[in-house]
């Protein structure tokens, strides 16, 4: 019997890591499913036990700003943020250093996912519509979404939960970990015009085209107020979660728009998808395969090593849920550095994070390839370099 317990969470794990499992079509929710099922009916958890692992905090602030970022999806306020930041730029370097800076202060404030989701196929009409080769481009999204959500507690999956069981204050958190995202973005640009010639130019385009959006204003309007005033709670010291499940809840206050546009927006997946990693990560307590990785993240060094390891290996939001066991809830440096650490990541591969996949999936339907080797050239060397910089910072 304990081998087959360790079985389904080790092929739960396994299914993290790919993001399927072979043979079967499941996605990472219904292996989250699976496995949370299992652990109960095989007995290391009860059911009890089970719903009460699911982190309250965490699911509440997550599915809040997932209804914010929707809101703001559906207005076309990402759409008129990078038309925004394109009109003072009209050569190839600057509208490079436009999507690095642009997707990375946009995920500092919203899901790097979203931001991902929403600019990808406005950067692919762009270039096209100038004759540029849409992948350094493209690159420049999917690393400057995970560079700048580092500097947030509201940047990524990962962030949020470090919030949730930290206790950290987002002014404290951006306070730390925003120079870190800063610095990375300048890192970024500097690797982009090392490694891609054809964006060096500084020489003016003949016109940047505008890229055709919609924009429903009064819908813009109202959740740009409304997440004003969430960052102003988020920055006053206010309670996370609550003060993102009002922000939500303002936003599905509506008579022009239905409701059901803003709900569709939100990633019912990813939530599932935390709810059984919460259940799966418990048992795997339960059971005691957690004691070890206390002996191998004694050091800021090796819990950073770790971090990277098990973020590529399962995933980000797996692997900040496995090793936030063995930090100390008072050690605010060790919580930084495991959310800087398994974001940044995040860069490695091309199945280091979700933003990756989107904009290579954009790419290819296309018919311009963003390969794992092109990938792989670009995010080695700036994933090191990067963490290197957090680890200096934080300690």
């Amino acid at each position: 019997m304990i081998t087959l317990k360790y079985l389904v969470l080790g092929l739960t794990y396994f299914g993290f890591g790919l993001g399927y499992l072979p043979g079967l079509r499941m996605n990472r929710a219904a292996i989250a499913i699976m496995g949370s099922a299992f652990v109960v009916a095989l007995g290391i958890l009860d059911l009890k036990t089970a719903w009460e692992a699911i982190d309250p905090n965490t699911i509440v602030f997550l599915l809040g700003m997932m209804v914010v970022n929707s809101a703001l999806g559906a207005s076309g306020f990402f759409q008129l943020a990078l038309e925004f930041l394109t009109r003072f730029t009209r050569s190839p370097f600057g509208i490079m250093v436009a999507v690095t800076f642009g997707s990375g202060i946009l995920s500092a404030f919203f899901l790097n996912d979203t931001t991902a989701i929403l600019l990808a196929p406005l950067i692919l009409s762009l270039t096209r519509s100038l004759s540029l080769n849409p992948i350094p481009y493209l690159l420049a999204l999917a690393g400057g979404t995970n560079l700048g959500s580092v500097a947030t507690v509201s940047g990524n999956p990962q962030n949020i939960l470090v919030g949730s069981f930290s206790g950290i204050s987002y002014l404290e958190f951006a306070g730390s970990l925003a120079p870190v995202a800063l610095i990375c973005l300048l890192v970024q640009v500097a690797w982009l015009w090392l490694l891609y010639p054809e964006v060096r130019s500084c020489k003016s385009l003949p016109e940047v085209p505008q890229v055709r959006y919609r924009l429903f204003k009064p819908l813009l309007a109202k959740s740009l107020w409304v997440t004003a005033g969430l960052l102003v709670a988020f920055l006053a010291g206010a309670p996370l979660a609550e003060s993102a499940w009002i922000a939500a809840s303002v936003l599905l206050i509506t008579r022009r728009v239905k409701s059901d546009r803003i709900l569709q927006g939100v990633d019912w997946n990813l939530l599932v998808m935390f709810a059984g990693l919460f259940v799966v990560t418990k048992a795997t307590q339960q059971l005691g395969l957690l004691d070890n990785l206390t002996n191998l993240t004694g050091t800021p060094l090796s819990l950073l090593g770790v971090t990277v390891i098990l973020s590529n290996l399962i995933s980000n939001v797996p692997a900040v849920l496995v090793l936030q066991s063995v930090i100390v809830k008072t050690d605010t440096q060790a919580w930084l550095l495991l959310a800087a650490g398994s974001t940044l990541a995040g860069n490695l591969t091309l199945l280091g994070s979700v933003a990756n996949l989107i904009v290579a999936e954009v790419a290819g339907k296309s018919g311009d390839l963003l390969t794992f080797k092109e990938h792989l050239r670009f995010g080695l060397p700036l994933t090191f370099v990067t963490l290197g910089i957090a680890y200096f910072w934080l300690y």
